[in-house]
């Protein structure tokens, strides 16, 4: 609305200084999220892991590992006989109470790629599923680098002087 004089009136002024302050914010949150990270990785190494399987599950759930680590997995079952195969590498195993199974092979490709129980175990056995994780988490670490950009933004935007 405007008065007699042709000026805005009932809307409170927002100063210059807090438009600049939250449009600055808004652009490094979405840079944050949608540009692309140079990733400076750890220097590949061996990495022993070690997968239980028992009663329609594997401990842990995930493994996660840099790219170009060797893995040696170990499989152990507690209960019945299990397999274990990776999805995208085509690899696999079994165990059986007291005779692990193994796996060697090298994590060469990025992204995250299940693993399952490949015998038949039990009635739950299409639900026994793992996931192996190959490079780094940046999901979340770009999400911790949104949440503090946007404090100090709303802190910058908001503060009264």
């Amino acid at each position: 609305m405007t008065d007699s004089r042709g000026r805005m009136v009932g809307l409170p002024s927002v100063p210059k200084t807090r438009w600049w302050a939250a449009g600055v914010t808004v652009s490094l949150v979405l840079l944050t999220l949608l540009a692309p990270l140079p990733v400076t990785g750890a220097a590949p190494q061996e990495r022993h892991i070690t997968i239980s399987a028992h009663t329609f599950a594997f401990e842990p759930g995930t493994v996660q590992v840099n790219r170009g680590d060797t893995l040696v997995v170990n499989l152990e079952s507690t209960d019945v006989v299990h397999g274990l195969y990776v999805d995208g590498y085509g690899l696999a195993t079994q165990a059986e109470p007291g005779r692990p199974g193994q796996l060697t092979f090298i994590a060469d490709q990025d992204g995250a790629f299940r693993f399952r129980c490949n015998v038949a175990c039990g009635n739950l056995h299409p639900f026994m599923i793992g996931k192996l994780v190959v490079g780094p988490n940046l999901t979340w670490l770009r999400a911790i680098a949104a949440t503090v950009i946007t404090a100090v933004g709303a802190m910058a935007a908001f503060w009264k002087r």
